[in-house]
């Protein structure tokens, strides 16, 4: 089945942040997983490179737009491996073939009778390059996402006929109650149709940094639309002009984005398709806010590179490695929620649970395998009692994963890593080992200690692909199929482990 995932794309005024690295890891998460069920997937991230506030930051700066977007950009590009992101492609919107592909496309909308030339006034925030309606400003006419005062539009532009899909949007909503996600999104969205669509600008007469209209060569294509036409376009080019892999994988599977961005998602973009006769996506998660802790112990504020708050993911990844940042991150705060996250927070995951919990029982494991056995063992029957403990893991994990619940699907992964440790605890090898007449029992408890970790780190392994890898190495297990999903079932078979440095050394 083809599985199409994508991150949002990311504004290049600025460095990336903690946040930045948060979507990209959620999203490789489930591109991972779905790999491991021998998925056809492709995944999708990039950078946003047009619109206003690229424009207002690069000549704050006394540069050119473009030479702010190829700096920035590549931040984001050298983000990825830094991260263990496995994306199969990375859209820049100042790429030709995306500019020409948006052209076509928004041609085609104005064909299909969804533009109109008006004028349009009211209150925009240049930070999200958003026109805002009367229900989302801020006392004092502020922006509620950026607390900076909003400006008075006026301007003659194109306007998508967005009221037009009123119906259409009511019935998708209806008809398919997982389009947003989780639920409180899905209500979030279906409450912004209720208060009725409104048309909106199509077209920035003023600005000059975007796509050019092909019918006004006076005009560019406001930034949004050019933006989220980036899930569309990449499929065309991403492997070369010859191979065009638009019929292979859309509609999109997954679309993950932040919440601030929720109503161009879940409104603006299906209104859009539609309009092109395009299929709209299947689903599209929203996922909370990372938050600063605040000084008074409250929930705190958002990081944000406008504000200052923000983390630094090369400096953490720097101190902890990718994996702890991708575990802390999927953790820490259930996603699809706002949290707090801070350095302590880090620390103390890393500590508990990696270093703990599950690295000290994966160097156990194979420390007495290779002990008490010389490292090897023969295929032996495992303990039924963790065997039960057990059943029906990977149907669990795999539901979760398919409703993009990443945080949910690792905590029952940790159960079983903290039932394996107290099954150490419980059987106590070593003492199995002092007895000559309890031989057979200790191949037992230890060829179940061996596999028990084998399954947990398989269904890891898109959590933690840099340590798992390790371990599975470790374990003797490095063929093309020991990390595949159908591999996270008891099996017995011969064992042969070889030593294991720590994987997550004490700080």
């Amino acid at each position: 089945m083809p599985f199409y995932i994508t991150t949002p794309i990311y504004y290049v005024n600025a460095a990336p942040h903690l946040g930045h690295a948060y979507t990209a890891i959620a999203a490789d998460v489930l591109a991972r997983h779905q790999r491991q069920r021998g998925e056809d997937v492709f995944f999708l991230t990039g950078t946003d490179e047009h619109g206003e506030p690229v424009a207002i930051a690069a000549e704050e700066q006394g540069v050119a737009p473009i030479e702010l977007a190829d700096r920035n950009s590549q931040r984001f590009q050298d983000l990825m491996p830094l991260l263990d992101v496995s994306n199969d492609f990375f859209i820049r919107t100042t790429d030709p073939e995306h500019i020409r592909r948006v052209q076509e496309v928004l041609t085609r909308v104005r064909e299909n009778g969804y533009v109109y030339e008006g004028t349009y006034e009211g209150w925009y925030c240049p930070r999200c390059a958003d026109f805002k309606t009367e229900a989302e400003i801020g006392p004092g006419n502020t922006c509620p996402i950026h607390k900076i005062p909003l400006t008075r539009e006026r301007e003659d532009n194109w306007f998508f006929e967005l009221s037009a899909f009123q119906g259409e949007l009511e019935r998708l909503f209806d008809e398919r109650p997982d389009f947003v996600m989780p639920r409180h999104r899905y209500n979030e969205a279906r409450a912004f149709l209720a208060g009725g669509l409104q048309d909106v600008s199509l077209t920035r007469p003023k600005l000059r940094w975007g796509v050019e209209v092909p019918w006004d060569r006076s005009q560019v294509f406001y930034v949004w639309f050019d933006a989220l036409l980036n899930y569309y376009t990449a499929l065309g080019f991403a492997r070369g002009r010859q191979q065009d892999l638009t019929g292979r994988f859309w509609p999109a599977t997954y679309h993950i984005i932040g919440k601030d961005i929720l109503k161009f998602h879940t409104i603006y973009w299906p209104a859009l398709l539609m309009a092109a006769g395009l299929p709209v996506p299947e689903h599209v998660f929203v996922h909370g806010f990372l938050l600063t802790p605040s000084e008074d112990g409250g929930e705190g504020e958002k990081m944000s590179k406008s504000r200052g708050n923000v983390i630094d993911p090369f400096k953490v990844i720097e101190d902890f490695g990718a994996d702890a940042l991708r575990f802390y991150l999927a953790r820490e705060v259930a996603f699809g929620q706002d949290g707090p996250v801070s350095e302590s927070g880090f620390m103390t995951r890393y500590e508990t649970e990696l270093a703990n919990d599950y690295g000290n029982l994966a160097s156990r494991t194979i420390a007495m395998i290779r002990r008490y056995r010389d490292g090897r063992l023969p295929a032996t029957e495992h303990d039924p009692a963790l065997v039960a403990d057990f059943e029906g893991l990977v149907e669990t994990v795999c539901a979760h994963l398919d409703r993009a619940e990443i945080t949910t699907a690792l905590e029952e992964i940790w159960k079983r890593v903290r039932r394996l440790n107290r099954y150490v605890e419980e059987r106590a090898p070593w003492q199995l080992a002092k007895d000559p007449e309890q031989a057979a029992e200790l191949d037992r408890v230890l060829a179940t200690l061996h596999e028990g970790v084998r399954i947990v780190t398989v269904l890891l392994a898109p959590y933690l692909p840099g340590a798992t890898a390790k371990l599975m190495a470790a374990l003797g297990r490095t063929g093309p199929d020991d990390l595949r999903i159908d591999a996270a079932r008891w099996t017995p078979a011969p064992i042969e482990v070889e030593a294991l440095e720590p994987l997550f050394p004490k700080r």
